[in-house]
């Protein structure tokens, strides 16, 4: 993940929020009714959204602090991989030539990096990059970001073969045949807007890809190794097809987008898209792209989303993500197989140190380990059902779980820099039981909103210990309110940016 993306044309988020608003696509609907039957027909919700994120790279998986947010978020959700830059980065110490040029390879940080997540019962998904500078063909190809990464394509293939085979060789003998089966593997990051030096960059991306996919499948056929990786939802067509002309081993596919990029870059036109239906459009067009590809049941991995690519406080640190995921759950459900949010944490440094808890980082847990309204999001919308039952309304998700219970999720999506009213639903449930009642748990502004909490204390920029335990105290989203049914009925009124989940026993 880029911040910032260096070649992309960035409008800003809150920008393309004002067009949004300005063409009255968030006009408040102050009541609604919502019939429900619990008995209705449904169909599978894989929670495709909570079993991968990303983080920081490679190197920062070393921290304490890293692994204390990797198991505060593994709590509440169903964390089963982790996505990062960099294994091969210099600071890894990976690769390194004798005085003839031969090379040598020490996995003492991979070892550690690996043995770290899976201690915590996460699954690396496993991202080849990026080039060691022994290895580059240009080692001042350099990408922005403050660890500066070198870009360039290798200047020996022979030598990149023979490091993806030990690199493949060692994590079989480490972990086991059987283990690794497990991991997925996908070439490079997102090639296609400045993060490979190679041109023309899609042929030259591809040349990588083949002698990497072609050279861990030499080591055992069970190791899954997929790409293109890319920014803005690209080439994933073209990646099927040439896998497809050429023989070469692919798995899956995978591609990123995020609520702000443009539609210029992504769909190729000039239409509005408002930045909480752009991730999920851009989702529909990959699964139409491989539906009438060669591989139409190819899975496909978005390794890669988020509301904004930028860092904006509004966005990001704020309630507003709640509503924003589930409405991003309700678009995406049944195009993807698995969506990683970008980022679990703000151990993060592509900018450099953090310096203020609070600067619009993409984590659902801040500096100091402090949840933010995010993490508490994913942990409302982890209780929903494996099932979704239809319904009407856009600002809704009816599911049931295997024992009958009906968990329901509710929003009021109001943009940042808009103004929206409180909202109203009422329930009509059929199918439920006289005894039936409602428990509701909620994120807004009144429960867990700890950008609000921070700036009220006066947005200190290094929080005292006690500031921090206060604002950890402020994360807590409170016991859950408990409604009766009458009449087979409960309301629910949602204040702006406000999202609710509700059991219905």
């Amino acid at each position: 993940m880029l911040q910032p993306k260096p070649c992309y044309v960035v409008t800003s988020f809150i920008a393309a929020l004002a067009i949004a608003v300005g063409l009255g696509l968030y006009t408040a609907n102050a009541q609604e009714t919502i019939a429900v039957d619990a008995h209705a027909q449904s169909t599978p919700l894989p929670h495709f959204w909570e079993q991968m994120f990303g983080s920081g790279r490679a190197n920062l998986a070393m921290r304490r602090n890293y692994s204390d947010d990797l198991q505060r978020v593994k709590t509440v959700t169903d964390f089963r991989y982790v996505r990062f830059h960099a294994i091969f980065d210099d600071e890894n110490g990976v690769y390194d030539e004798d005085a003839k040029g031969n090379p040598i390879y020490n996995w003492s940080y991979v070892d550690q990096i690996y043995d770290g997540l899976l201690a915590n019962g996460i699954r690396p998904y496993v991202e080849i990059s990026f080039m060691p500078k022994k290895l580059a063909a240009r080692p001042n190809d350099i990408q922005g970001f403050w660890y500066k990464p070198i870009i360039s394509p290798p200047r020996d293939y022979v030598n990149w073969d023979a490091l993806m085979t030990a690199f493949a060789n060692h994590l079989v003998e480490r972990y086991g045949i059987d283990e690794i089966s497990k991991w997925y593997f996908e070439v490079w990051n997102e090639p296609n807007i400045g993060f490979w030096s190679g041109q023309p960059a899609q042929s030259t991306y591809f040349e990588l890809y083949d002698h990497t996919a072609r050279a861990l499948k030499a080591v055992t056929p069970q190791i899954r190794v997929g790409g293109p990786a890319t920014a803005q939802a690209a080439w994933v067509g073209d990646m099927i097809a040439h896998a497809t002309k050429n023989d070469v081993p692919l798995d899956f596919v995978s591609t990123h987008v995020y609520g702000d990029d443009s539609a210029k870059d992504v769909f190729h036109d000039d239409r509005t898209v408002a930045p909480h239906q752009m991730v999920c459009l851009a989702v529909d067009k990959v699964h139409q792209e491989i539906a009438k590809s060669a591989r139409p049941g190819i899975p496909l991995i978005w390794s890669e989303f988020n509301a904004t690519f930028m860092n904006e406080q509004p966005i990001t640190d704020s309630i507003y993500m709640g509503p924003w995921l589930a409405n991003t759950i309700r678009q995406c459900d049944g195009k993807v197989n698995m969506m990683s949010y970008w980022t679990f944490s703000d151990v993060f440094e592509e900018q450099g140190v953090v310096k203020t808890p609070f600067y619009g980082g993409y984590g659902l847990v801040a500096e100091d380990g402090i949840p933010k309204p995010a993490f508490n999001a994913f942990a409302l919308l982890h209780e929903l059902g494996g099932e979704r039952l239809a319904t009407s309304g856009d600002d809704v998700l009816v599911t049931r779980r295997k024992d009958g219970t009906l968990v329901i999720a509710a929003w009021n999506l109001v943009e940042p820099g808009a103004k929206g009213a409180q909202k109203t639903i009422t329930f009509d449930l059929s199918g439920v039981s006289r005894r039936a009642h409602a428990t509701i748990r909620r994120v807004d502004a009144s429960h867990g909103d700890t950008l609000d909490a921070w700036k009220k204390m006066g947005s200190p920029k290094y929080p005292t210990q006690k500031q921090v335990e206060e604002l950890r105290q402020a994360s807590e989203t409170g016991s859950p309110e408990v409604s009766s049914i009458q009449h087979h009925q409960f309301t629910l009124a949602l204040p702006p940016m406000g999202l609710a989940v509700t059991e219905v026993r």
